[in-house]
């Protein structure tokens, strides 16, 4: 709990880049009549039945100091889908740059999912580039990609989606609109708040 928001209180290097990261699964619908479109004073009507489509994975890598933000949907959420977001993150995103990464503690969220997956010389030098800082089990919200993850929601999830290219192209959307923005995280709680919120796990001589 102390160390996840110490993360971004720290100094860091100017080749070092924090980057959190989040996902969720979206279901995709089919609409089996045809809805009522909007008109003024009144939203736009959907029939209660739908077809359901599948579900899709959306990977949320969020640099909240830099009010950058991406968005990737895949099928699946194995160690694999992980392994190619880590790699765009080293290769695509921000190359050269050294990644202190914050994640949640589900099982695929693991650096050695990169040697699971790639040639182990590639596997090492990926593995190189990151540091990384787990977030408690029972206690993902210090990650701020999870509160990103709760903008997306409502803004672009919430509408029935057919299927995956349709949520690639809102979630796209969206994520162009938001990075323009540069919208950055004010992350305020830190250790000592943590100490003074949560007393239970601390020695009571604090």
């Amino acid at each position: 709990m102390e160390d996840v928001p110490g993360v971004c209180q720290r100094d860091l290097d100017d080749g070092e880049v924090p980057v959190c990261l989040d996902g969720t699964s979206k279901q995709q619908v089919r609409e089996t009549r045809m809805p009522l479109p909007a008109r003024p004073g009144q939203p736009a009507c959907h029939d209660c039945e739908y077809q359901r489509n599948g579900t899709a994975n959306l990977f949320m890598p969020h640099a909240p100091l830099e009010g950058w933000r991406h968005v990737k949907v895949t099928d699946r959420r194995t160690r694999k889908d992980c392994a190619g977001v880590l790699q765009d993150l080293a290769d695509v995103h921000f190359p050269g740059r050294r990644i202190v990464l914050v994640m949640d503690s589900l099982n695929t969220h693991r650096l050695s999912t990169l040697y699971e997956t790639l040639e182990p010389g590639e596997a090492s030098r990926l593995f190189q580039g990151f540091e990384v800082h787990h977030a408690p089990k029972h206690g993902s919200w210090p990650d701020m990609a999870e509160m990103e993850m709760n903008v997306l929601s409502p803004r672009c999830l919430r509408q029935r989606m057919p299927d995956r290219e349709t949520m690639i192209a809102e979630v796209g959307a969206w994520e162009e609109g938001r990075n323009e923005e540069a919208a950055a995280t004010d992350w305020r709680f830190r250790a000592e708040d943590a100490r003074m919120k949560m007393k239970s796990p601390y020695p009571s001589n604090l």
